[in-house]
């Protein structure tokens, strides 16, 4: 299938040789995957028992009266120390997975393997209680508001449902207040499961993980595709943008939407590129193939349905109009006319959708809701913290939240800039177009104002089906593997209770440190015999 991008660099050629002369794993190596999968098969069942009792479960929690299992409810430093150990052992494990998977290996991980091994560990987490994040109760309480007729762009839960319905207590409370910044699609299927599931929160909550599961299928399913395109080893591409654990962690246990968004983003981008052929900067520009243009509205429409979940996978179809145009040509007049349909297209699903759904167009107004959250991780937020910090110290008063509504301001210029500046380059032929889609997406949220974990998926998993770079995977593993195990399982601070946080954390490591010894033989080291990899 032809990539419809660009001529192939040098790095690409030799990506693509890795992939088609790797070898199957010998028996040694298929030994070594087999003890992999199940330290982080068990990995995940130790993070599904301590869910039990440091998941971020709801206020009514039905474990509480269960036998054996209500036991975790009611030992939550135990319980922390599970829950951490299988955190521990899943980013281990997807490390040691890695070494199996490098692209320029001699003998590497199947697709299949792969799938299977994918399999193994996220089953469990399908069934642990939501975990890092209360968003999904959040989810529950705002589909509610739409099934009863309200509008959830205008009121929040407790003014709608009251504060003492039983969804309305499962919100924490800054968001009690606030309408809701989801697109009118996810707020459509959220109210179609309210219809099925009532006030059942347990319910609710699992229709939900079904429908994030959906969207990690689809990620699936896209990704080694769109790497075979971009001429990057589909299993390389698995590993870091599937079986990453922050996509496990905040996609499927979490159960965050921006599974079912990027999910339908990127089948959207491999949609639209079934039918365009490969071209260089130098042409030739072949003629309009036979469907072509009809699956170029098929992929515009389902990123569009993307972006009316969560508005940032609008900004694939910038990066698809770039390939559209320099496959035509590559002249403005090429960029403007495919910017000017894609624009038809986005406004008209948008419109369909908004209107069709009966929610309107008032969640265009609500996409800034979660700038009200101070996140440490977000650089800007931090910056004006430190600035605000800096200038208490010398005496000049107290002007953090200047300090902090300046730099974001800076942000929030800073991060658009430099996905015009991407978008551009990727026109002129200096950037691959998907490369610079997970670039964009990246400066836009870390440049925002606020920044979860979460948020990193937008950029990690597009680059993932496009990035050969050694340098890249090494940063992005890093980066995965530290924020994988920056946010506390229970969703919620510790204040007043942070003695617990080194009793479970020595506990957690005294348990990785047995199973590491355990399995010392089998872990897999560097691989002694390689072909060219990418630089």
């Amino acid at each position: 299938m032809a990539e419809g991008v660009a001529e192939p660099s040098e790095a690409d050629g030799r990506s693509g040789r890795s992939a088609s002369t790797s070898e199957p794993l010998d028996n040694r190596e298929r030994r070594q995957l087999d003890i992999i999968r199940r330290f982080g098969t068990v990995g995940a069942l130790l993070l599904a028992v301590g869910s039990l009792g440091a998941g971020a479960a709801p206020v009514y929690n039905p474990v509480w009266g269960l036998p054996v299992f209500g036991l975790f409810s009611r030992m939550t430093t135990v319980s922390l120390a599970v829950a951490f150990a299988g955190v521990f052992m899943i980013v281990l494990a997807w490390l040691g997975l890695g070494r199996l998977s490098l692209p320029g290996r001699a003998r590497m991980v199947s697709l299949p393997q792969m799938a299977r091994t994918l399999v193994m560990w996220t089953a469990p987490l399908v069934f642990t209680v939501p975990m890092f994040s209360k968003d999904v109760y959040s989810y529950l309480a705002q589909s509610e508001i739409a099934a009863r007729g309200l509008d959830p762009y205008t009121v929040g839960p407790a003014e709608a449902l009251g504060n003492n319905d039983v969804l309305t207590r499962n919100v924490p409370t800054m968001w009690r207040e606030t309408p809701s910044p989801y697109g009118p699609l996810f707020l459509m299927i959220g109210r179609a499961i309210t219809w099925i599931t009532g006030d059942h929160v347990v319910m609710g909550v699992a229709f939900q993980r079904l429908l994030a599961l959906f969207g990690f299928a689809m990620i699936v399913w896209a990704l080694p595709r769109l790497a075979r395109r971009f001429g990057i080893n589909p299993v390389s591409a698995l590993w870091l943008g599937a079986a990453n654990p922050l996509v496990l962690f905040h996609s499927i246990v979490g159960v965050h939407n921006e599974a079912l968004a990027i999910g339908l983003m990127l089948v959207g981008i491999e949609l639209a590129l079934r039918r365009m052929p490969r071209c260089g900067p130098g042409g030739p520009f072949p003629p309009w193939q036979q469907g072509e243009l009809l699956w170029y509205g098929i992929g515009a429409t389902v990123i569009t349905l993307a972006a009316v979940v969560k508005i940032p996978a609008a900004l694939a179809l910038g990066f698809l109009g770039v390939m559209i145009a320099r496959r035509w040509g590559g002249r403005w007049k090429h960029l403007l006319f495919t910017a000017g349909a894609l624009l038809v297209i986005f406004l008209s699903v948008v419109v369909l959708t908004s209107f069709g759904s009966g929610l309107g167009l008032g969640w265009t107004s609500t996409l800034n809701t979660a700038n009200t959250v101070k996140s440490w991780m977000a650089p800007m937020t931090a910056l004006g913290f430190g600035a605000g910090g800096l200038g208490i110290l010398l005496g000049l008063g107290n002007h953090m939240d200047a300090a902090i509504m300046v730099s974001r301001m800076v942000g929030t210029l800073l991060g658009p800039l430099l996905a015009a500046k991407l978008l551009l380059d990727s026109f002129r032929w200096r950037l691959r177009p998907m490369i610079g889609l997970g670039a964009a997406l990246g400066a836009v949220l870390v440049f925002g104002a606020t920044v979860q974990p979460w948020y990193l998926l937008w950029a990690a998993i597009p680059l993932a089906s496009a990035a050969g770079n050694t340098r890249f995977r090494m940063a992005a593993t890093a980066v995965s593997a530290a924020f994988a195990v920056a946010l506390p399982p229970t969703g919620t601070t510790f204040d007043f209770r942070t003695y617990q946080l080194p009793y479970a954390y020595v506990g957690a490591a005294v348990v990785v440190v047995i199973a590491l010894f355990v399995v010392r033989k089998h872990l897999p080291g560097r691989p002694r015999r390689q072909v060219p990899a990418p630089a």
